[in-house]
């Protein structure tokens, strides 16, 4: 009951997006997990049983941002907890959190790019779908859940320009190029008798609703084809989008606003530059490279 009363609130007060809420119901049924086997319940668990969930955490060989995450979706659980009077504290309010390391996002190189898209099969009865999605998620740095909830409606082909339904269920506009315009277009074209006029345009081979999965699955299909070497996540065509634009002097904000970051510091983490612009920096502004 104080778990589906929490989601609630997740969805309707706090406007989290769908794919973040089963993020937390999905660790706090792991929590839930661990306090049966443990023969304790969320009013008698205290500090010290918090820290033996820590413990069997990194005794799982978790990664420190999945138990940072795990740890941060339950510690917002019992703050509700204790607003509703369920509970009188919080078992994980000093409990420390792993330090994350930090990394710098993964990225294509545009050589890279061309070779993922080249490998698509134009022979292929989703040709123009993969094609679209691709030229989508890389040419407007949408995410993931942006790029499926698309309907035909929230196209502007006119404008160049989609109407998405962004984090938190904020509504925001994102501009497309002509590339993107022509294999969209080609694709509603294409599967115009299967579409529906309303809910998401992606289709999957058998003409169902095109899920997150399947997406994931169309991408890594993709990168197998194209004997690139890695796994191919929908963000990681995000952060190429973000790369490619700051490589080549877009402005740091303007980019933030192509996001859809509320925070410039996030986009900050996109600032990295490719190995070849590094180096062509250092060659074009170190005074002893002119001597």
């Amino acid at each position: 009951m104080h778990m589906e009363q929490f989601k609630d609130q997740l969805l309707y007060q706090r406007n989290l997006s769908q794919n973040t809420v089963n993020s937390y119901m999905r660790d706090l049924e792991s929590f839930q997990s661990f306090l049966e086997r443990e023969t304790l319940t969320f009013e008698t668990f205290q500090y010290r049983d918090a820290r033996n969930f820590l413990h069997t955490l990194y005794k799982d060989g978790l990664k420190k941002s999945t138990i940072a995450r795990k740890i941060s979706a339950i510690r917002a659980f019992y703050v509700f907890l204790i607003q509703r009077d369920y509970v009188t504290h919080n078992p994980f309010d000093h409990l420390p959190l792993p330090k994350q390391d930090k990394y710098l996002p993964t990225f294509f190189y545009e050589n890279e790019i061309e070779q993922l898209f080249s490998s698509i099969d134009q022979n292929s009865k989703m040709y123009t779908r993969d094609i679209a999605i691709l030229e989508l998620l890389y040419g407007t740095g949408m995410r993931a859940s942006e790029l499926l909830g698309i309907s035909k409606r929230s196209i502007d082909f006119t404008g160049q320009v989609i109407r998405v339904l962004g984090k938190g269920n904020k509504e925001r506009i994102i501009p497309f190029n002509d590339r993107a315009h022509f294999a969209l277009e080609e694709y509603l074209e294409t599967f115009h008798n299967k579409i529906p006029n309303q809910g998401s345009i992606w289709l999957n081979f058998k003409g169902d609703v095109l899920t997150d999965r399947g997406l994931r699955y169309i991408l890594n299909q993709l990168v197998k084809k194209s004997a690139l070497n890695f796994h191919l996540h929908p963000h990681k065509l995000r952060h190429t989008f973000a790369t490619h634009l700051l490589n080549n002097g877009a402005d740091l904000r303007a980019v933030q606003e192509l996001l859809g970051h509320e925070s410039l510091s996030t986009t900050q983490k996109y600032t990295h530059v490719s190995r070849e612009n590094l180096r062509k920096t250092y060659l074009e502004f170190h005074p002893g490279n002119k001597r």
